[in-house]
């Protein structure tokens, strides 16, 4: 008798509303992702001047005749 508001054949249901969909991520970010960037490489000519001042450091050796 707890439910009199209720006719016998009918019974009680929850609704669940659907929701709204939900703001779509980044697509742009995805994409980025499956690139893999790496670092990026030096350029020839800073590689040529660290390596003119890593011969710049090394003592000079006499050659033996």
């Amino acid at each position: 008798m707890a439910n009199k508001a209720l006719a016998t054949r009918q019974k009680m249901r929850l609704r669940v509303e659907p929701t709204p969909p939900l703001k779509p991520r980044n697509p742009f970010a995805g994409f980025a992702k499956a690139r893999a960037a790496g670092s990026h490489d030096k350029p020839a000519a800073s590689k040529r001047l660290e390596e003119k001042r890593a011969l710049k450091k090394l003592p000079l050796v006499a050659e033996d005749d």
